[in-house]
């Protein structure tokens, strides 16, 4: 841990004495590596959120892997936003949300943002462009398992801190996106037929 945090940067980075930043420390707190209101993890997600010109990962709500630079990588051209990176985003900023309300607020904003980038019947590409098209594998089965544990877990804690009577605001805004019509007891149904 101490090896991988970078004072300067005031995050975790991509490994031990850089300070790139890289999406994949996202998923400390979704695998129980370290809980997700520490401040070091709170500081590494509201550093992710950042510009790419200010360090950053995301660019208009979507999350880049790492900076989008080819000095990072060594390949030519530029990639896209990885939609599984956005998903994690979104989770990790739910856990934290947790003991801090506006990053919970912000991960539901974030969750609808990329619920408009899916196809018309509700799947992902592997990344998004800058101009919002899909790239890359299509479709991605791991931007899929993301989005669903992104799902479930937002929806778990919205209803948990207000929305109660919501019958499982998160799960039927997504299975709306998927064309399912379900009344709104239906969050078992909705997290079955997504799952099969």
């Amino acid at each position: 841990m101490t090896k991988g945090w970078n004072e300067k940067r005031r995050a975790f980075t991509q490994f031990y004495g850089s300070e790139d930043l890289d999406a994949s420390v996202l998923i400390m707190p979704l695998v129980f590596f370290m809980t997700p209101s520490d401040p070091r993890m709170v500081s590494t997600i509201k550093a992710i959120m950042k510009g790419p010109k200010e360090g950053g990962l995301v660019s208009d709500g979507l999350v880049y892997r790492y900076p989008p630079d080819p000095r990072v990588d060594g390949l030519p051209g530029e990639e896209g936003t990885f939609n599984m990176c956005s998903f994690w985003l979104v989770e990790a900023m739910t856990r934290a949300g947790m003991a801090d309300p506006e990053m919970l607020d912000q991960a539901r904003l974030l969750f609808e943002r990329m619920l408009g980038y899916s196809n018309h019947l509700g799947l992902y590409a592997e990344q998004t462009s800058w101009r919002g098209e899909a790239l890359g594998n299509f479709p991605q089965a791991f931007t899929h398992l993301a989005l669903i544990s992104a799902a479930f877990n937002l929806d778990r804690n919205l209803d948990g801190k207000r929305l109660s009577a919501s019958g499982g605001y998160v799960l039927l805004r997504l299975a709306h996106v998927a064309g399912l019509h379900l009344k709104s007891g239906g969050k078992t149904a909705a997290l079955q037929s997504l799952l099969h």
